[in-house]
């Protein structure tokens, strides 16, 4: 179980994420939504020690990762996919995910985390060989994820996933989420501007204003209330 308490973090003078509290159970799919703005990014680097906390604590399992260095995080099992992707370009696709593997894994656990990952996105298995430039951008979000799950993290953050997507090529990957934390427990902290596609595959919806939680409930219950959407979500 992935939880922050109090957490508070800021840029200078700037406070960007402010006293939030929240626990991301595992099985579960929460869904961090907000205006630009709320904290969400912040909040996940927070979490992956990319952004030093000024107050609070993240916990996974009981134990405190708050003054963790980011590799030390990633080793106790928490993965960041952060906005914009990452993929190296002049490396193949084959390339890129084994260095999600660089993290102390074997060289049979690489091998059977290789054959997972392209059982699941079947479009890196056809292009494995391939520099990653050729990758369209729905390709490219299925590297990144398929990237994190090397390193076999119980907990994965995802950073606006479906920024600049097509929604056929959105639906597809959620519903791989999905898949992931059904079949394998896994838990995943979501942050996404797409309120309404988030919502519908989350199981618990944060609504995030000025780095506060101002909402947390139930996604279909959080999907039905028009005063909170039309407030914060924009739909």
């Amino acid at each position: 179980m992935l939880e922050m308490r109090g957490l508070t973090s800021a840029y200078g003078a700037v406070v960007a994420v402010d006293e939030v509290d929240l626990v991301a159970a595992p099985g579960r799919i929460t869904a961090v939504l907000g205006a630009n703005g709320a904290g969400k990014t912040t909040l996940l680097r927070t979490i992956s020690g990319l952004v030093r906390p000024r107050a609070g604590q993240v916990l996974l399992d009981g134990a405190d990762l708050t003054r963790a260095r980011a590799e030390e995080i990633a080793r106790a099992g928490i993965a960041h996919v952060p906005e914009g992707r990452g993929v190296i370009t002049e490396l193949t696709v084959e390339e890129n995910l084994r260095l999600g593997a660089m993290l102390g894994a074997t060289r049979r656990s690489t091998r059977r985390g290789l054959d997972q990952v392209y059982e699941m996105f079947p479009p890196l298995a056809e292009r494995r060989r391939r520099d990653a430039h050729v990758l369209s951008g729905g390709e490219r979000q299925m590297l990144v994820i398929g990237r994190a799950l090397l390193g076999g993290p119980s907990v994965l953050l995802l950073d606006e996933p479906s920024l600049g997507l097509a929604p056929r090529i959105v639906a597809q990957i959620f519903e791989l989420l999905r898949g992931l934390v059904d079949e394998d427990g896994m838990t995943v902290l979501l942050v996404e501007q797409n309120a309404r596609s988030a919502l519908s595959i989350a199981d618990v919806g944060i609504v995030l204003n000025l780095g506060r939680v101002v909402a947390r409930e139930d996604a279909a219950t959080l999907a039905a209330d028009a005063a909170l959407r039309h407030a914060y979500l924009g739909f």
